[in-house]
């Protein structure tokens, strides 16, 4: 029987807006992905995607020592060639969900955020972590390339920082991964929620579609050239009007300047 799961659950914010959570348990082996694990995180990302009632969702590990440590090295031990390749399909299915979930995701991160884990991190929208995480890509340490949604992170932080981390496989602490730019924010263990929540309530402040739209957009923004990106845009934002949102969002925003005017 594969040991973890994926635990998930539901808010609403004071000035409305669902929230999803979205935690990976599995303490004993520091929140580790098997392959149970992958598959129950994409089913949770795919169900949340679903609900047109959602503004935002919160990926984060059970417990404060890891957020994912990485995947199982107990399985990935007794793979070959084909189940290997099997394992690290579903990790990157479990990496395009969150990308390809239409509302923010954001990853609070606390304590370690290693291999899988920094992958899954670097598919989120948003990250703020732990003043005490760590972070790192060590698979060259076990023999392996770092694949798959580690092609995210020349974008993120750079080649220059991207070539330091996949080729030496060295940990660092949450004040480089901040100061790299693969955090926003960073926080003291006991201030984490609180960043969380910022976050939340600026989310839930801005228009329900927009927030997809902008989104859908940003993604679209990495697979096509900056011409087409442009027109994309200019696509989106005529789109946007046929929704009656900005009118709405502009109307409230002159009447609340004429009531505290």
């Amino acid at each position: 029987m594969s040991e973890g799961a994926v635990r998930i659950s539901f808010d609403e914010r004071p000035a409305g807006g669902r929230i999803g959570h979205i935690a990976v348990d599995n303490q004993r082996r520091l929140n580790c992905l098997n392959s149970s694990i992958v598959v129950a995180l994409t089913q949770a990302f795919e169900s949340m995607a679903a609900d047109p009632t959602l503004r935002a969702v919160v990926l984060t590990g059970a417990g404060e020592r890891s957020f994912i440590g990485g995947a199982d090295l107990n399985e990935l031990q007794a793979f070959c060639a084909d189940s290997s390749r099997l394992f690290i399909t579903r990790l990157h299915k479990a990496c395009k969900a969150i990308r390809d979930c239409p509302v923010p995701v954001i990853g609070r991160i606390n304590g370690f955020c290693l291999g899988a884990g920094l992958e899954i991190a670097a598919s989120c929208d948003m990250r703020v972590g732990s003043d005490n995480a760590v972070f790192g890509m060590p698979e060259v340490q076990m023999g392996l390339p770092s694949v798959i949604e580690a092609a995210l992170l020349p974008g993120l932080i750079g080649w220059g920082k991207t070539r330091e981390i996949l080729l030496t496989g060295e940990t660092f602490p949450a004040s480089d991964a901040l100061a790299m730019g693969f955090l926003q924010k960073l926080a003291p263990v006991a201030g984490l929620n609180a960043a969380v929540t910022h976050w939340l309530d600026v989310i839930c402040r801005t228009t329900p579609e927009a927030s997809r739209n902008q989104k859908a957009l940003m993604n679209r923004w990495e697979r096509v050239s900056v011409e087409e990106g442009i027109w994309a845009g200019i696509d989106a934002l005529a789109q946007a009007y046929k929704t009656g949102e900005p009118q709405a969002a502009i109307k409230a925003f002159f009447e609340g300047k004429a009531k505290k005017g």
